[in-house]
């Protein structure tokens, strides 16, 4: 019976260990994403306009069927920014 004490001794131990390094982890994660998160922050995108593109004007109408049938796939989650001609 000896023996047995040792291996539950020893399959205890790895298994505290392990939720130890598992739980640091978990928190110096959360940390570090809290951190970054409040004082580094995303900087705003700046998108260039390019003038030499010729603007094309899209018909209203497609433009509505365009918004409707987002709505409808989306059901009403989704919404139109931009359509572009490619």
């Amino acid at each position: 019976m000896n023996q047995m004490g040792i291996a539950f001794e020893l399959l205890g131990v790895g298994m505290i260990t392990v939720f130890v390094i598992l739980a640091l982890v978990v928190i110096l994660g959360n940390g570090i994403i809290m951190f970054v998160n409040k004082f580094i922050g995303e900087e705003p995108k700046v998108q260039a306009v390019d003038s030499s593109s010729p603007v094309v004007t899209i018909n209203p109408q497609k433009l509505a069927a365009i918004v409707s049938a987002v709505s409808n796939v989306t059901k009403g989650a989704g919404r139109v920014t931009n359509v572009e001609k490619q």
